[in-house]
């Protein structure tokens, strides 16, 4: 059986990649088998650096095909911040109560509309030769307060363009469907039919 290793602890995220492989038969492990692996410092000023990063490092481990995504919010108003560091934006033992608390407190009372922000995600795919990317990005505003109790990281803060609810109140069935991830995995996946990949 093909495999293919996920470079990630975070379950919301590894059973969203693992919905988009399944169909292609792969055995899929991730950093949840492997809790040996290290913390990997992500050290790259953009999205596609500290992708990459992330899977050349697990793959040096594992020696498999590595999928490592880095993904953000970027705001507006805050110059496209919290970008990289959106994981780690409330500081040291950053949570998702604690970034989504600041990033309410950094906008204020600044009108929904000028409170426009985007999801971007990167995905790498390292196999020990080749290096490949792919991107998703998915347009919104921010809330004034969190909405709603699926996803993960932003989700309850995001309304994604064209919608008047938040990914935590439109659940995975709508943000598979229409998110930044969901969009890179669907460019995985055309990538993974064309080239009978593995």
């Amino acid at each position: 059986m093909k495999k293919i290793f996920i470079a990630s602890k975070n379950k919301g995220k590894i059973d969203e990649i693992r919905s988009y492989l399944t169909p292609f038969g792969y055995e899929i492990f991730s950093l949840i088998d492997m809790p040996n692996i290290p913390d990997i410092e992500e050290t790259g000023s953009t999205f596609e650096e500290n992708a990459m990063i992330k899977a050349k490092a697990v793959f040096d481990v594992v020696k498999i095909p590595v999928l490592a995504d880095d993904s953000g919010l970027e705001v507006d108003l805050l110059n496209g911040g919290p970008g990289v560091y959106s994981a780690r934006y409330s500081g040291e033992g950053a949570t998702d109560e604690k970034n989504n608390a600041k990033l309410i407190r950094e906008l204020g009372d600044a009108a929904l509309e000028s409170r426009t922000a985007r999801f971007k995600c990167v995905i790498a795919l390292y196999d020990g030769m080749n290096e490949r990317f792919f991107d998703g990005v998915c347009e919104g505003n921010i809330a004034y307060k969190p909405e709603g109790t699926s996803g993960f990281g932003y989700d309850p803060l995001f309304i994604p363009k064209g919608y008047t609810l938040t990914f935590g109140e439109l659940g995975p069935d709508v943000k598979n469907r229409i998110s930044h991830r969901g969009k890179a995995l669907e460019s995985l996946k055309k990538f993974l039919e064309l080239e009978k990949y593995m």
